[in-house]
């Protein structure tokens, strides 16, 4: 599945930036994060619960930050098991300065599989779209 967004901050890039790699900053932010924890080299691992449908599960995930380039983009690679399955995804993240503002743009690609493809294929790009929403308007609330 294939997923792109494009989310406007009130922030010079270098602020945005490091609201974006910061692990106290995301995990406020990512819905359903119980805990995230940095095991060095830009890798974290998070417990998430996530409800979709008649879906409730609690995902063991590992994320990391590679090819990062600082104030300018990097790439996101998420891989989390639980119960009802597992979901792996990658993600390029964008940061554009506009006029004292910064534009992050976000081209992710993901798969699933078990219990949650299955019974959550047709919700799955909706709730995604959801998460994704719902975790950047978080982060743009911290810059009001």
């Amino acid at each position: 599945m294939k997923l792109s967004g494009s989310y406007e901050f009130d922030a010079a890039p270098e602020k945005v930036w490091q609201t974006l790699t910061n692990p106290d900053s995301l995990s406020g932010c990512i819905p359903g994060c119980e805990k995230m924890e940095a095991l060095g080299n830009d890798e974290y691992s998070a417990t998430v619960t996530i409800a979709m449908g008649p879906i409730r599960s609690q995902f063991d995930a590992k994320i990391k930050m590679i090819d990062m380039k600082p104030y300018e983009s990097y790439s996101l690679i998420i891989e989390g098991n639980g119960r009802s399955g597992f979901v792996k995804g990658e993600s390029q993240v964008t940061l554009t300065e506009n006029n004292g503002k910064t534009t992050v743009d976000v081209e992710s690609e993901s798969s699933s599989g078990g219990l949650l493809a299955r019974v959550g294929q047709r919700m799955m790009e909706s709730f995604a779209r959801n998460m994704m929403d719902r975790f950047f308007t978080c982060l743009q609330q911290s810059f009001k």
